[in-house]
């Protein structure tokens, strides 16, 4: 009966079991989740954007999944099912809403039909275009907002302070949108009201804040990224109890400064991240105690001091860089329990020391980067298990011996730098093919290239340059290095045998670097005649080409050959074209001006005649370079440049060119060098030149310039001017004072605020030729501190302007052969930079003022063959100067002369004297002296001869007489010992 009972209670459940299941999936199935005016707003929004399928590439790149979501969402169909949309099963309400990676483009307007969930609890808009959109009021109105993400999203402008409102986020995502800011206080308000907050991302969002110190007692915080935030002033020193931190970005924060956070025991930190920000000092030993962390990074910090052997206790570790720092000491050996260590890099440091051998313990390593410290002896050789190992970087150091062979038998080995240091020996033969790049650069390395270099497939750069590398490489070894893209063999002594099947080679090579070698002969080999855009041969035996082939050739270089014959035409490409220090001669075809995007035209020492094209001065409006200095060239100067052109240097020196300067050169704006020397030219001084606002460098030395410079047409000509030779010329009249005043950049240059370069860049540096000591020195680069004045040679005459005193930066001044008279100036004791002087061959008088022993760098000194007269100073540099400083001078006297002398040349006028007289004489004064004189002597004499002998006058006169002879004989017992 009770079992009978039972089964009808079951029978019973299951009916109404069966009844009630019915019902809801016969509710669920008849009746629409989502409202209507949901599915209104979300279609309306749909419209408000637009799809944008090129950012798909983007997702690509980095490997997002991404794909229009939005396009999947039809009116008529449950809005809840729609891809990104959640609902509330309850209720139907959208609470999630994720369209991140949707390629949406548009603009979100505060009155969007975003702003109609107000149920939102999850929202993401990441990795969209909504340019122009701000973080608006609208988003605050997310009461129950739990997770935020609009990063990089394109917002823009000022966040709404209605963000501070979103008390219940745990989430909030802002990163990457690099126009956004915080208004003064926002971020505070943040953080002040948001007390629930896991995760607060705001890379790239402008703060402009100090650290706030609440954020360090939010004892939530799992995740913390403010990099490139703005951030400034001291982070806290105050010890970081957040237990549950995982993850702290603060780099990019240059202004922020401090010292390495202490964290506390029990810390759960995987990712810190302090890189480029102002934190110094030494690692404390409290880093021991980050015992979770997998990547830490301090790249370009001040950090400095040792690192503490407590990091050894950092076992999780995979990721640990201190480029760029002041770390300094032995690299501790600490590694032995780090075995999950991927990528070390601790390089741009101040390390010495070898490496520690615990080094080999960490198996797992791939990268290796020690470069840019003070390392020192061998590579430890005894190294096995490094079969990830990818990336080996110690150049810059001072590592010494044999490469260790262990370094050739690494299978997954991709970069290999081993440049600047100073190993020997052999290169050895590599195992494996995986090899790309490889560095050998800088070293002491001899024999031949091995051939296993010739079997890597995948090699793209190397570079074995400045060794002592020797044999003969047959190009037809290079055919299976196919993926070649830079090769830098220079300053070796290899040869080239080149086959006559290489005209194929090498299809993706773009640099090639075989200068300073020992190739000679006819260079056949066409090597990337497609894709060849960089090619050095310079200082080699190479006598020429059978053509050149390169089709996108951007830089050619052949300079320091024995090219002979006429110019090779280069191809139309080019931006810089060297074929200096040749044997080139012909005529300069006007096929050159067809190189429309010529940049440096470089044909200098060589033996090219002829006229020059008139299309020369203008058919590139590239041309920064011209260099033709050292042919044989005659006729004129081309008279045509192109309005706007670029013309940085121009150099004509030594040929036969004659005619007059190329009044269009006024319009070379850009013109920095001039360089007119050794030529014909028939003209006056080129006074226009001086409008030319950047001209550094002014050379027209040994023409037929004449007359006089005179005056100035403009205020504050040659301003930049700061190498001036106008030497061997037919000048005449004064030296051109009102010039040398406005030579300002002779005067004040404070070389210690200076960055000392030289003229030019790294494709070309200009060089000048000064004449010391009578001889042509090459300054084959010209320091942007040097400066000098040459008028020798000419027919200038007067008296040397004291304002040339005022040139204080002046290394060099010539004045010599010419009619000069008068003193030297007594300012010429302001030259402190004065490292030569020559005012030879003059008509100079006086003597040679005791102030410029205060030149203290004076190197050379001429003041022979003129009317000199008096004792030559002593002390500083004049014990250096030979008798040939002064010879020709019959009245000087003293060292280093064999002429002694006397006791009146040593008592001559002191300077001050000469210096008042230099000035000339006051007649006015002195007529009314004599006048006075006259009166007060006349009434002497007839007073005598009216009283006869007055006895007080004798008295008077003959106590004068005795004192003067006693004063003298004592004077002269004392100088007389002196010069003894």
């Amino acid at each position: 009966m009770m079992s009978k009972l039972l089964l009808l209670c079951f029978l019973f459940f299951l009916s109404c079991s069966h009844l009630l299941l019915s019902s809801c999936f016969s509710f669920s199935n008849s009746t629409k989740i989502c409202p209507h005016g949901q599915s209104l707003a979300l279609l309306h929004l749909k419209k408000s954007f637009s799809i944008e399928k090129s950012y798909s590439n983007y997702f690509k790149y980095y490997h997002l999944p991404n794909y229009p979501k939005t396009e999947y969402w039809k009116e008529g169909s449950d809005c809840c099912s729609w891809d990104g949309v959640s609902c509330d099963l309850v209720t139907g309400h959208v609470i999630e809403l994720d369209l991140s990676c949707s390629w949406l483009s548009g603009t979100i307007h505060s009155n969007s039909t975003l702003f109609r969930f107000p149920h939102l609890q999850r929202l993401n808009l990441a990795f969209n275009d909504f340019s122009g959109s701000s973080v608006s009021a609208g988003f605050g109105r997310f009461s129950s907002l739990t997770h935020l993400n609009l990063s990089e999203s394109g917002f823009s402008g000022l966040i709404s302070p209605e963000i501070s409102h979103l008390s219940n986020l745990v989430s909030f995502d802002l990163s990457r949108n690099w126009d956004v800011e915080f208004a003064p206080h926002g971020f505070d308000s943040l953080v002040q009201n948001l007390t629930k907050l896991q995760k607060l991302h705001l890379r790239g969002i402008s703060i402009s804040s100090v650290f706030p110190n609440s954020l360090l007692n939010r004892s939530s915080l799992i995740s913390l990224d403010l990099s490139l935030c703005g951030l400034y002033g001291r982070f806290p020193d105050n010890d970081i109890h957040l237990l549950k931190l995982e993850l702290l970005y603060l780099w990019g924060n240059s202004n922020l400064s401090g010292n390495f956070p202490r964290f506390s025991e029990n810390n759960s930190l995987i990712h810190l991240y302090l890189s480029f920000i102002n934190f110094s000092g030494e690692l404390p030993t409290s880093i021991g105690n980050l015992k979770s962390l997998q990547t830490l990074s301090l790249i370009e910090c001040q950090f400095s001091g040792s690192i503490p052997a407590s990091l050894e206790n950092l076992t999780q570790i995979t990721y640990l860089n201190f480029y760029y720092n002041h770390f300094s000491g032995k690299i501790p050996n600490v590694f032995y329990n780090l075995r999950n260590l991927i990528s070390l890099e601790l390089s741009r440091n101040n390390f010495n020391g070898q490496i520690p051998p615990s080094i080999g313990n960490l198996t797992n390593l791939r990268v290796l980067d020690f470069s840019d410290n003070q390392l020192e002896g061998a590579i430890p050789s005894s190294v096995y298990g490094f079969s990830s190992l990818s990336h080996v970087r110690l150049q810059y150091n001072l590592f010494n011996g044999t490469i260790p062979s262990w370094l050739y038998t690494l299978p997954s080995l991709v970069e290999l730098d081993l440049s600047h240091n100073k190993f020997t020996g052999h290169i050895g033969e590599f195992q494996f093919d995986s090899l790309e790049s490889i560095d050998l650069s800088m070293n002491e390395l001899h024999g031949s290239i091995p051939t296993s270099i010739f079997e890597l497939v995948n090699f793209s750069s190397p570079c074995l340059s400045s060794n002592n590398l020797s044999g003969v490489l047959e190009t037809s070894k290079f055919e299976k290095l196919i993926n070649l893209k830079d090769l830098d063999l220079s300053n070796n002594m290899l040869s080239l045998t080149m086959s006559v099947h290489s005209n194929s080679m090498l299809p993706n090579i773009q640099t090639l670097d075989l200068s300073h070698n020992n190739i000679s002969g006819i260079f056949s080999w066409n090597v990337g005649k497609d894709t060849l855009v960089y090619m050095n041969l310079s200082y080699n035996s190479i006598s020429g080409f059978e053509m050149l082939p390169w089709k996108s050739m951007r830089i050619l270089d052949l300079h320091c050959n024995l090219l002979q014959g006429p110019l090779p035409t280069p191809p139309n490409s080019p931006f810089f074209f060297s074929v200096s220090h040749n044997k080139l001669s012909g005529e300069l075809s006007p096929l050159i001006c067809k190189a429309s995007s010529m940049g440096v035209l470089d044909l200098s020492h060589n033996n090219l005649g002829g006229m020059l094209p008139h299309c020369l001065g203008n058919f590139s409006n590239d041309l920064s370079i011209l260099n033709l200095r050292r042919n044989q060239f005659h006729g004129i100067i081309p008279q045509t440049f192109l309005k706007g052109n670029s013309f940085r240097t121009l150099d004509f020196n030594s040929n036969q060119l004659e005619g007059l300067v190329p009044r269009s050169l006024i319009i070379c704006k850009e013109l920095e060098v001039l360089n007119l020397g050794n030529n014909k030219i028939n003209d006056t001084f080129p006074h226009w030149l001086g409008a030319l606002p950047k001209l550094q460098v002014l050379v027209l030395r040994s023409n037929q310039f004449h007359g006089h410079i005179g005056v100035p047409k403009i205020k504050s000509p040659f301003m930049s001017l700061r190498i001036i030779d106008l030497a061997h010329n037919d000048f005449e009249g004064d030296l051109p004072e009102m010039y040398l005043r406005s030579l300002k950049a002779t005067m004040n240059i404070d070389e210690g605020n200076m960055t000392r370069k030289y003229m030019g860049d790294h494709n070309y540096q200009d060089s000048v030729m000064v004449t010391i000591k009578g001889l042509e020195i090459e300054f084959v680069k010209i320091l942007n501190t040097f400066t000098t004045i040459d008028f020798s040679s000419n027919k200038f005459q007067g008296v040397i302007p004291k304002c040339i005193g005022n040139l204080n930066s002046l290394r060099g001044l010539n004045l010599s052969h010419n009619y000069l008279t008068g003193y030297i100036p007594l300012s010429f004791k302001n030259l402190k930079m004065l490292e030569s002087l020559d005012l030879s061959s003059n008509k100079l008088s006086g003597r040679i003022p005791q102030e410029l022993t205060s030149l203290t760098f004076l190197e050379v000194l001429n003041l022979s063959q003129n009317h000199l007269i008096g004792f030559i100073p002593q002390g500083s540099q004049f014990q250096t100067f030979g008798n040939d400083s002064y010879y020709g001078n019959p009245g000087l006297c003293g060292f280093p002369l064999s002429k002694r002398c006397t006791t009146d040349e040593i008592q001559y006028p002191s300077q001050e004297i000469e210096a008042k007289f230099e000035g000339g004489f006051n007649w006015k004064i002195t007529l009314m002296g004599y006048g006075c004189g006259l009166v007060i002597g006349l009434s002497l004499c007839c007073l005598i001869f009216v009283s006869g002998k007055p006895e007080w006058l004798v008295w008077i006169i003959d106590k004068n007489i005795h004192k003067k002879i006693a004063r003298n004989k004592r004077s002269t017992c004392g100088r007389g010992a002196r010069i003894s």
